[in-house]
Parts: structure tokens; sequence; C-alpha cells
């Protein structure tokens, strides 16, 4: 055997194996595809044989019929490898898309990180749909600042706690946490800053020093993060397991409630499908994977799908998959142009189209 013709051989076997191992090597990427879509108005299986939305005995309720679905993405978790092969198979599925690791999982974020955090969110989505519902069904819902959080080692460490409801800020009431941020804000860096609050239903004033923002030093910074605790005026449990997370079925948690407690029918009896994260004040904000949750839509036999206005240019961009595609800005938008389509089919409704 020549030289050369052995330089060739081992060239070309070299390059069979590299170019093996290099499919096989992972790549910074997770896949996004369809994952199922879950009645709101029915027991699906997320809720444990429970119906999804349970009510107190005291509270009346309509009957529904047709579906409410929210849907979902299966993502890669973060701890799975995608290789070459994996990615370039899941790019040639126009319903499954393939983007870089540190868009859904930044910062190396584990799985157990993860989880937690889609936890978190799935607990604030079930409270605000529930504000946002009742709301939108004449209830008075009112709120009030509490403590979410305090930094460890910030200026209110030791002095402010989670659950502490804020009543005042320098002896001015506040009813809101935008409120307590505004008044906070009024004053200079290092300024104390008199602190109203209400623990386990006992009122006290404390004492704080502000600091300086390590972002902008001409902001003052108590050092903790403030949601809103909610009095419900009647009993509503959402049951959807763990199976899930993340804030996007906000919207469909929120109509789901509102067509139980309202009379009349949103769907018209049929299976609608929808996605969105929802606020308090029943503003619909944008979510990820709108594509994947059309696709699942579809899969699940919904004729009309929900979408966020804010998702509506992705939304439109490629197959339909035969759904009529609903713009919403607002729970209020929602509940109209489901209402006009249930009365008529062929109702004109703010579209993506």
């Amino acid at each position: 055997m020549s030289r050369r013709y052995t330089t060739l051989v081992v060239a070309a076997v070299s390059l069979i194996v590299l170019t093996s191992v290099a499919l096989l090597v992972p790549v910074p990427y997770v896949t996004m595809s369809p994952g199922p879509a879950f009645d709101t108005l029915g027991s699906p299986r997320i809720a444990g044989g429970k119906p999804l939305l349970t009510f107190g005995d005291d509270v009346k309720t309509y009957p529904t019929t047709g579906s409410l679905d929210f849907t979902t993405v299966s993502v890669t978790r973060p701890d799975s490898q995608v290789s070459i092969v994996d990615a370039i198979r899941s790019y040639a599925d126009k319903d499954v898309a393939v983007v870089p690791k540190s868009l859904v999982y930044p910062d190396d974020e584990s799985e157990k990180e993860s989880s937690a955090q889609s936890a978190a969110q799935l607990a604030s989505s079930k409270d605000a749909s529930k504000v946002a519902a009742l709301r939108a069904a004449g209830y008075d819902v009112p709120g009030r600042p509490v403590i979410a959080a305090v930094v460890k080692d910030g200026a209110a460490a030791g002095k402010l706690e989670s659950g502490d409801i804020v009543t005042s800020v320098d002896g001015t009431e506040v009813t809101s946490s935008d409120a307590v941020v505004k008044a906070v804000g009024s004053v200079e860096p290092g300024d104390t800053v008199e602190v109203g609050i209400e623990r386990k239903g006992t009122p006290r004033t404390v004492s704080i020093v502000t600091r300086a923002d390590p972002q902008d030093p001409d902001v003052p910074r108590l050092g903790i993060s403030i949601g809103t605790k909610f009095s419900f005026p009647i009993k509503v449990d959402n049951n959807v397991g763990r199976e899930i997370g993340g804030p996007s079925a906000g919207s469909m948690f929120a109509l789901a409630i509102y067509d139980k407690l309202t009379p009349g029918q949103l769907t018209g009896g049929k299976t609608i499908a929808g996605t969105g994260e929802i606020s308090a004040d029943g503003v619909v904000g944008a979510i990820g994977g709108v594509r994947q949750k059309m696709a699942g839509a579809a899969e699940a036999k919904a004729t009309i799908f929900l979408v966020p206005a804010a998702n509506c240019a992705e939304a439109a961009d490629g197959d339909d998959h035969g759904l009529k595609l609903v713009k919403i800005t607002k729970l209020d938008d929602a509940i109209s142009s489901l209402e006009a389509l249930a009365k008529d089919p062929k109702a004109k409704v703010p579209s993506c189209s």
C-alpha cells in the first residue's frame, strides 16, 4: 500500500469520525414543540380528577357547553442535550422551533430553578386571572400593597418582612404598590422614611434609611419587592396541577371563571383555544411559542384561537391551521369578541389577519 493511499484512507476515516462526533455533540439550543390543550371549563387530567375550577357552595354559577382551552408548549429541559442532528430534524418540522438555550433558560438556569420560577409565575397568574375575571363579572376585589420579598442585607433587612401589609409612607396612606413606589421615590437616597405596616393584624411604624440604587445613584431604594394582597369576595379555586407552569394560561383561566359566573355561554358550544398572560386589571400580555400553541389548538379541534395583540404578527406569519385568529388586548376584548361570535359566527371582531 503506497504512502499516498494510506494517507487518503486515514484522512477519509478521520473525516467520517469527526463528522460523526460533530453530529452527536450537543449544541446550545432547545426545541419548542406543540403541547396538549386543556379545557378550563372541564376536568382535565392535570386537575387531579376535579373540575379545573371549583367555587364556594354559596356561589351561584351557570351551566356552560363547549370548551375554553389553554394551550401549552413542550420545551426541552435545561439539562437535556440537543445534538446537531436533533436540531436539524426539529428545524425541518414547521410546528417545532429551535431557539438558543439562553433565551429560554438564562444564565445556565438549572431544571430546579426553572421549575421554581415557572411555579411562581403560575401562582401569580392564577391570582391575577381571578381578580380580572371577578371584576369583569361585577365583583369588587380590593387589593392592598404587601411586601413580597426583602433583599438580604438591604435597607429594610431586619425591619420589614415578607407578608407585611404597607399602610403608609411618611404618614401618607398608600393603597397600591404603585403608590408605595412613588412615595419612596419622592425622597433622596440616604433620607429616612417612616413606613407604616400591618403585621399579623398589628399596626406598627418602622424607620428605614434609604440607599442609592446601584445602577442609578439618584434613585432611593428600600431593598424590597412589592406585590398586592387581594381580598376575594367569593371562593374560587383553580385546581391546575404541577404539570404546567408559567403565566401564559392566565387569560383562559379568567375567561372560564367569568363564563361560570355569568349567564350565557362564551363558547357558543364551540371549542375555543387561546393564550396570553393577564394582569389583575385585565390587560393581556405577550407570550412565547404562539405558533406551537396554535398547532396544539388545531390538534384539539379548536376553531377559534385567542391571540395577544403583541403576538399577532407572529401568529399570522405562516399556516393558520384553519383557526380564526382573534386579537385580544384586554379581558373585555376577549369577552366581547366571544359573545359576538357565539351569536354570529361571521361577526366582525378584532383579528390578526
